[in-house]
């Protein structure tokens, strides 16, 4: 047996292997010493003829789930060896054999998965020119491919999918990208895949063979060349792990990235669109709002629909119309989210039929599920917007499946599958007979005795039984005469014979062995019933896709109506109008109609960006989030937090909010701030929104001002972006390019000052802040009032040496400048103009280095200390050159 285990230990060298043994699945040596660690169960040992005793443990087969689950979510591959053969059939050792290999992106267990969220494996082709990207879903049969240019739109789909695992080709791991930061921060798996698996040849046989086609045009691939690669690996890949035919994989999605709003990982954490950026938590962001759904179904579907904005017009205003009508009709809707709510998974139900791992219970879910979709076509019937009647055209009431499982299983089923009780009576003769004979043994024995004693005369004739002999008559001595020719004797006695019939015979062997029998004849019939399920993937596929979108309109529509969005109005012109405003979120978590709604206009042409300016907690941020969310809500199809929104579409949505440093990787949160910034600059085009937040905090005065005024004036120029932007600052300064700038305006946040104190209104008007108002924001955070009134004394004497005025001057000599050049816009004024800020010498700079005590720095200290003092002297140089 050792050496069986050995061998199959051989055969998959990087996965824990589970061997069965009767209950238990035992892991041996290595195996053994990691899974007793990492399971916290005893490690115990075995003679297997070694020297020494062999180290081993074992988790119960009934509850391998959870161990299973365990272990992979640490990252392990297991192995999972099953007996193939009944040992009580079996002659010499049991023949054993890997049925399937569980890794994090092949996990089935529906308990540990999350039910609205897909678990995602993704397969990453590195080449120099592009990158190939595959995703797959074991548990619904979902499976994608799409192809990118660089590492950054690769982060971007991987921030899109959060795959629990990622499997590649050996030149992914020198790409570039930090596998290490893959595995730590975001808990990715990373397996690199034998090379012969990226083969050109085989990965196109691996689809071509698997859906049934001749050429890749008919999957409609064949514009993705190094995505094929990437969909073939991944195939293979799931071949060898999963050991099954994978029917539930039916079609393949290519698609391209451009055909979605782009969102980074950036955007995608600070607008907190599926979890919370600090708590991590589903309750406070987009999704927790948007999501009442019915369905775990509806669930995954509406999660996908907010990772992926629409770009296409026509397809937002088909879900719209949806939501609409769904919206006057009311009491349909919410008939149609009654029968929604008993449906449960029936992507992953299916995907267990085709596991063949589907247990009684399921069955009976997948028919309390099906039971619904007649009454969901009946009231479908009634609508007429093209969203809604593709779904009632593809929604099949499926009542032969339905029917099948009504009359096969019982209403209360066992878990297992071997131990009977499954089918109901009626459904099938023999079955019926065996549970007869099972429960009627004893009445037809007692029949047979009496039909026997009248037969033959013998008045005594008595039918017995025991573990020797079975079941037999017993004659007398004294009837001895009487015994009939049919009699075959069995045994004599001192005062007595024994015999057997035929018909005695018959019923000794239906009696003994009907158990046996039974179990093993309601095992097949079972399973021929699944797999008649598993012939109609198609027609289940199909109608759970509909529900799953049936079950996202709803909700989207019950939203809308509780919390008084609008349908919003959609245009190509670049216009974005929302009047009053909302946060979809916070309104939400403050008491109800305290929320202070605000105006937005922004176009690509004199209202381009706006500067905005107020104090910290005012509510620039939210005000700036609240216009991203309901231009993203508006391109999902959904309806939005106004009083009327007309929604210019846009192809990106960017944010750089909020400051966050990555010690990990050696950034400060100034660095963090630039790469998201240069990610930006480079990245967006005229038609992207941009949400900035405090652009330049991070370093020293005139630096960020410098690097603030300098991004306004890039963004702001037609020929290099001509974003729209929103744009919040402390940086009073920048308001003076109001009418400097033909596309720039300035809004600040209402305060009303009672003395010291100061009351927050909330509210976006027009103009710019004189004041941030930072020591009473202190002040009402609690701050000590000594440190309060000496801060007042040092605020006073700064104001002396004010830059304001020296900012002016900068603005009134750009202008000069710009009319000599006969420029007549300042958005196309030369940006090397901007070196202005050439008050540091070369002097302050050297006393400043022998002033730093070396040995006391930290690491990130002395970068950040050099960066500084480099850039004094860039500016202080750039500076002399420019004159």
């Amino acid at each position: 047996m050792m050496q069986q285990y050995l061998e199959t230990k051989k055969q998959y060298p990087d996965c824990i292997l589970f061997y069965r043994l009767g209950d238990f699945y035992e892991m041996f040596f290595e195996d053994a010493l990691t899974a007793s660690k990492e399971l916290e169960i005893t490690l115990t040992g075995k003679n297997c003829g070694l020297k020494e005793r062999a180290p081993m443990c074992g988790v119960p087969y009934h509850a391998v789930e959870g161990y299973l689950t365990k272990l992979v979510n640490k990252g392990y591959k297991v192995a999972i060896c099953e007996q193939m053969e009944d040992p009580k059939l079996a002659k010499g050792l049991v023949k054993r054999d890997v049925v399937r290999i569980v890794t994090p992106g092949t996990n089935l267990n529906m308990q540990a998965l999350e039910e609205s969220k897909n678990n995602y494996l993704m397969c990453v082709t590195y080449t120099p020119t592009k990158i190939g990207i595959s995703v797959a879903d074991v548990t619904t049969g979902d499976y994608y491919l799409t192809e990118v240019e660089d590492l950054r739109k690769l982060q971007d789909e991987m921030m899109k999918y959060q795959p629990s695992e990622i499997i590649c080709n050996d030149a992914f791991l020198v790409s570039g990208m930090d596998i290490d930061d893959l595995k730590g921060r975001y808990h990715i798996s990373v397996n690199v895949l034998e090379a012969h698996l990226f083969d050109d040849e085989s990965c196109k046989k691996a689809l071509l063979k698997h859906f049934k086609v001749n050429t890749l045009m008919g999957l409609g691939v064949e514009e993705f060349p190094v995505g094929v690669i990437a969909a073939g690996a991944l195939l293979q890949y799931l071949y060898e792990t999963q050991k099954t035919t994978l029917e539930h994989f039916t079609h393949i999605y290519p698609y391209l990235t451009n055909k979605f709003m782009l969102l980074d990982s950036s955007t995608r954490r600070n607008l907190e669109l599926t979890e919370t950026l600090r708590e991590k938590q589903k309750r406070g962001s987009l999704l927790w709002i948007l999501d009442k759904t019915k369905t775990a179904m509806g669930g995954r579907k509406l999660r996908s629909m907010l990772e992926q904005p629409l770009i296409d017009k026509e397809e937002m205003e088909m879900r719209l119309d949806a939501i609409e009508e769904l919206n006057k009709d009311s009491v349909s809707r919410d008939e149609l989210r009654e029968y929604l709510s008993p449906i449960y998974d029936l992507e992953r139900l299916l995907s267990k039929v085709i596991y063949k791992t589907a247990n009684p219970r399921d069955l009976i879910a997948f028919r309390n599920s099906l039971e619904m979709l007649p009454h969901i076509k009946t009231v479908l019937k009634g609508f007429e917007k093209e969203a809604l009647r593709g779904i009632y055209n593809d929604l099949e009431g499926l009542e032969d499946i339905y029917q099948l499982i009504l009359n096969a299983i019982e209403e209360e089923p066992p878990i297992t599958i071997r131990e009977g009780g499954i089918l109901k009576d009626g459904f099938d003769e023999t079955i019926d007979m065996l549970r007869s004979a099972k429960h009627d043994g004893k009445k037809w024995l007692a029949l047979l005795e009496e039909e026997d004693r009248e037969r033959t005369g013998i008045k005594n004739l008595k039918i017995k039984y025991n573990k020797v002999f079975g079941y037999y008559f017993e004659v007398t001595n004294s009837y001895k005469e009487l015994v009939p020719s049919d009699y075959v004797r069995k045994q004599t006695l001192a005062n007595a014979e024994r015999y057997t019939t035929p018909r005695l015979k018959e019923l000794e062997d239906t009696i003994l062995n009907a158990e046996d029998k039974l179990q093993t004849l309601e095992y097949d019939l079972f399973c021929k019933i699944r797999d008649s399920i598993a012939m109609e993937i198609d027609r289940i596929q199909k109608t759970a896709k509909a529900v799953a979108l049936l079950d996202v309109f709803t909700s989207l529509s019950l939203v809308a109506e509780r919390n008084r969005y609008v349908r919003p109005k959609l245009n190509e012109k670049g216009v974005i109008d929302i009047k009053d405003g909302r946060h979809p979120v916070v309104e939400q978590m403050i008491t109800h109609d305290m929320f202070i709604a605000n105006d937005t206009y922004l176009d690509n042409g004199s209202h381009c960006i706006s500067i905005i300016t107020g104090p910290n907690m005012a509510g620039k941020s939210t005000y700036m989030r609240q216009t991203a969310l309901i231009v993203l809500m508006a391109q999902i199809g959904c309806f939005v937090p106004a009083k009327s929104a007309n929604i210019g579409i846009v192809d990106r949505i960017f944010t750089r909010v909020g400051a966050s440093d990555d010690l990990a990787s050696g950034q400060s949160t100034f660095m963090v701030e630039m790469n998201e910034v240069a990610n930006i600059l480079r990245n967006a085009t005229s038609h992207s929104l941009l949400i900035l937040d405090e652009i330049g905090r991070g370093t020293s005065t005139f630096d960020g001002l410098s690097i603030a005024w300098a991004v306004i004036e890039h963004i702001s120029n037609r020929k290099l972006l001509g974003a729209k932007t929103l744009f919040a600052t402390h940086y009073h300064e920048l308001t003076e390019l109001e009418g400097k700038m033909s596309n720039v305006n300035n809004y600040c946040i209402a305060v009303k000052e009672r003395g010291d104190e100061i009351v927050f209104l909330r509210k976006i008007v027009k103009g710019g802040a004189d004041k941030s108002y930072g020591i009473q924001v202190a002040k009402l955070a609690g701050v000590p009032d000594m440190v309060i009134d000496r801060a007042k004394e040092i605020v006073e004497q700064l104001s002396d040496n004010d830059i304001t005025a020296k900012v002016q001057n900068i603005a009134v000599d750009t202008r000069a400048d710009a009319k000599a050049k006969k420029q007549p816009k300042y958005d196309e004024v030369d940006l090397a103009q901007m070196s202005l800020f050439d008050t540091v010498t070369d002097e302050d700079v050297l006393k400043e280095l022998m002033d730093i005590e070396v040995t006391t720095l930290t690491p990130l200290d002395a970068l950040n200390t050099l960066y500084r003092l480099q850039n004094k002297l860039k500016n202080r140089w750039g500076g002399r050159e420019q004159k």
